[in-house]
């Protein structure tokens, strides 16, 4: 019997920016991808898709640093879908600003305006912007803090060894609406889902290897921390990789040249292990790629939105170099077929 409450439940797409593959195969320019998101933004918006992320990278496999500045562009072509960030990287940021651009993108959307923190799994914007890797929780953890003394929108006095000292600043511009909806990326560290619980906000679960099965004790501390901290238990989100194609071959080929590319390219600097065909087939079946023809998906997707009560799934889509033609049809079939279908799973399971 599903517990997942289906009227509430909530879908995401996000991108990381990966750069666009021409139909030669050629790579598209940084310019071209980007302006290829806003496209694809506009048309999950069109067919009804919850929310829309965009990734921060400082990296030439990714074209998006600025995901704010995309998000604006989006927000102006779009009447009803959630724009998110994919994460920011609050660790190397200024709260301060961070604030300001969220609350410029809530008034520009409308109350549209969403932040997903987070540490950074990729590490280059931190001598980029002047910041030690050794200082790497601590930068969080004092940032996380002066964000959350700003988003309360009242004049602030904040001292802090990694941040500017202020006395009853205030800082503009306010929001419109219900202020910045917050949630925090978490990759699997207990110690980031206790936080993440007494501070309050929304918890979203990168699931980016592995079955979804090992993540159900996260859960179980999240709701520990969260009355420990007297603070509301909030619903869980969910982030994975997918590729989706009207045919099941065709998916499964896509993305293992594809996700196989963008994986092995992120483990030369991690030390992983190149992706091997039975690794992908594992994670296709029941790891944490959801790759297949939209019923395949549909019924990954559902059993896992089951077995964890999650209020949102988002699919990160265009992993790898992918052609637009390939992203805007996987984010058809996502709007048109998948969602209606794990909707109609989730409805014969109560």
């Amino acid at each position: 019997m599903s517990m997942v409450d289906v009227d509430k439940l909530q879908f995401g797409l996000e991108t990381f920016g990966d750069i666009v593959s021409a139909e030669d195969g050629e790579l598209l320019t940084a310019g071209q991808s980007i302006r290829q998101i806003v496209k694809e933004g506009q048309l999950a918006d069109k067919l009804g898709v919850d929310v829309f992320g965009v990734g921060e990278h400082h990296r030439p496999d990714y074209s998006v640093s600025s995901p704010e500045i995309v998000l604006g562009s989006i927000a102006s072509v779009t009447e009803h879908i959630k724009l998110a960030t994919a994460v920011t990287v609050l660790s190397s940021d200024d709260p301060v600003r961070v604030y300001e651009r969220f609350a410029t993108l809530e008034g520009l959307s409308e109350g549209r305006a969403q932040v997903m923190l987070g540490r950074g799994s990729f590490t280059e914007s931190f001598p980029l912007f002047g910041y030690d890797l050794t200082d790497y929780d601590d930068l969080f953890n004092e940032k996380l803090e002066m964000y959350s003394q700003l988003i309360k929108e009242k004049p602030i006095t904040w001292h802090g060894k990694f941040t500017q000292s202020l006395k009853d600043q205030d800082v503009y511009p306010k929001t419109d609406y219900n202020g910045i909806e917050t949630y925090i990326g978490i990759g699997g560290s207990p110690e980031s889902i206790i936080r993440t619980a007494r501070y309050g906000y929304k918890v979203i679960l990168a699931i980016i290897g592995g079955q979804a099965d090992r993540f159900v004790p996260y859960l179980n501390l999240y709701k520990k921390a969260a009355e420990k901290y007297n603070m509301p238990v909030q619903p869980v989100a969910v982030h994975s990789h997918g590729f989706i194609a009207d045919d099941e071959d065709e998916a499964v080929e896509v993305a293992w040249k594809n996700i196989k590319a963008n994986f092995d390219r992120i483990g030369l600097t991690r030390g992983w292990a190149p992706m091997s065909r039975e690794q992908f087939d594992g994670e296709t079946k029941v790891g944490s790629f959801y790759v297949g023809n939209p019923e395949h998906v549909a019924q990954r997707m559902a059993r896992t939105i089951n077995l964890m009560n999650l209020g949102r799934f988002d699919l990160v889509y265009g992993a790898g170099n992918q052609t637009a033609a390939q992203r805007e049809r996987m984010i058809e079939l996502y709007g048109t077929k998948v969602i209606p279908r794990v909707k109609e799973i989730l409805s014969e399971e109560d």
